[in-house]
């Protein structure tokens, strides 16, 4: 176990205030930014990363999405669009998933 740096697997304040306001409990990335176990702190707040899990973008669903903020997967693939400016969704693409709890 070891303490993460929130600002490195949470890529935004945005993202930061939604975690702590309970809008988001799990990030896709492209990487594994932690392992199962690690801690993060936002503002004071204590976070664990309670999964880590290695999928495709094409095995995303409306759940995924809703607990990264986001309405839908349509949602969160226009999120992903206009954030990454060259990003073009493929199925096949791999990510990781990084599930938290506040502690």
């Amino acid at each position: 176990m070891s303490d993460l740096d929130a600002d490195e697997l949470l890529p935004s304040d945005r993202m930061r205030t939604q975690v702590l306001e309970g809008e988001v409990t799990q990030i896709h990335r492209g990487h594994r930014y932690a392992d199962e176990g690690d801690t993060f702190a936002i503002d004071g707040t204590t976070f664990e990363v309670t999964a880590i899990r290695e999928r495709t973008l094409g095995d995303l669903t409306d759940e995924d999405a809703r607990a990264e903020g986001v309405a839908d997967l349509d949602g969160y693939r226009r999120m992903l669009e206009r954030v990454h400016g060259n990003f073009e969704w493929d199925d096949d693409s791999d990510v990781v998933l990084h599930r938290f709890e506040r502690q």
